[in-house]
């Protein structure tokens, strides 16, 4: 691996996130539930809307969304979907930055939220101001950023990646002789840097969902199953990400617990894509890799508290009165869609990841 030749001892020393509890819903007896997903069917319809939810969504909702002709998917299937559409709005249930990123995409449809509160620890940890004042430091450096930003961050960027393309567009970019400039998340910028050599500078953030991993205590479960796969998402912290069969995006994990062979996974990212894992592999057993060790506090336990803030009730809600739409200012959205066309502009070119819907 490269070291960066730069070594910045300036790194920003971020705020601390102020995380929400996990939201406590009312629970909803079967024909209470059925009513309300039937009068969101009808809302949906009575609004021209399509319903497109990610991963680590609650299940109700990712099997609405599937019902309803919308599509469960990462953020960049949400928005690439979300364009293929001739309805009039699209319904993002996830979180803020996934919500700007169709609309960046989607100028011209309505895009809602069930919680425009819904943000993300990598987000929150990546303020825009602060980011540009850092990235001025290094005019020589090339600056690609994750998707988990917000619209003024990606505007201030050259690449917008997520987690399945950034290892194919950053070695690329180093093969090239360019100098990388990564944020938000340290991990997966760390992770990147050691598969591709790049010279790079990382953002110090991190998601406060993988960083709840334990490494001694994964070890652990592992002996407990020793036939079983570890699938770790490379948001996770290096001693995790070393414990890994297979690293890789939400649709990776999802593709490997359908091809291997194996009948036991330890999944090591946020347990909403258990729906998914169980839907097109019912025959699989699926274990958390475990957040909480020895003096360990768990601030996430594997559930992301902002995912969590949607649900049928606040869906319901929002279609009802069109409430909690996404607005990003014109010269901030013009800027913004010249780093992700980048990206979908070489994913298309080099064939990464191009599907009409679905997975991504």
């Amino acid at each position: 691996m490269t070291e960066s030749s730069t070594n910045p001892t300036d790194l920003p020393i971020l705020k601390e996130v102020s995380i929400p509890p996990h939201p406590i819903w009312p629970k909803l007896e079967s024909a209470e539930k059925e009513e309300l997903i039937l009068r969101i069917k009808k809302l949906l319809k009575e609004r021209n809307a399509v319903l497109v939810a990610h991963y680590y969504t609650h299940e109700d909702l990712q099997a609405l969304a599937e019902e309803t002709g919308g599509c469960v998917a990462d953020s960049l299937e949400m928005a690439r979907f979300g364009a293929a559409q001739q309805a009039e709005t699209l319904v993002v249930a996830g979180v803020r930055f996934m919500g700007e990123t169709s609309k960046i995409l989607n100028p011209e449809k309505k895009v809602l939220m069930p919680d425009l509160g819904a943000t993300c620890s990598l987000d929150e940890g990546c303020e825009a101001g602060e980011f540009r004042d850092f990235i001025a430091k290094y005019p020589d450096h090339t600056v690609v950023v994750y998707a988990n930003t917000s619209a003024e961050v990606k505007a201030a960027s050259d690449w917008v990646v997520t987690s399945g393309i950034a290892l194919s567009i950053v070695k690329d970019l180093a093969a090239k002789g360019e100098k990388i400039l990564w944020a938000p998340d340290k991990h997966l910028g760390r992770y990147v840097q050691k598969a591709t050599g790049a010279d790079m500078i990382l953002w110090p953030g991190s998601c406060i969902v993988h960083e709840e991993f334990k490494s001694v205590a994964l070890e652990r479960v592992r002996k407990l199953h020793p036939e079983a796969a570890i699938l770790v998402h490379p948001e996770s912290p290096e001693n995790i990400i070393e414990q890994a069969d297979v690293v890789g995006s939400t649709t990776a994990l999802i593709k490997a617990v359908t091809t291997m062979e194996n009948k036991e996974f330890i999944v090591a990212t946020d347990k909403g894509i258990f729906y998914k894992m169980q839907q097109l592999a019912p025959d699989k057993i699926l274990i958390e890799a475990p957040t909480i060790g020895q003096g360990a506090t768990c601030q996430a336990c594997a559930e992301c508290p902002w995912m969590g803030m949607n649900s049928l009730h606040n869906l319901a809600e929002i279609l009802e009165d069109e409430s909690n739409e996404i607005h990003i200012d014109p010269a901030i959205r013009e800027k913004a869609v010249i780093p992700i066309q980048r990206m979908l502009d070489f994913a298309k070119e080099h064939n990464i990841g191009m599907k009409k819907k679905g997975n991504a």
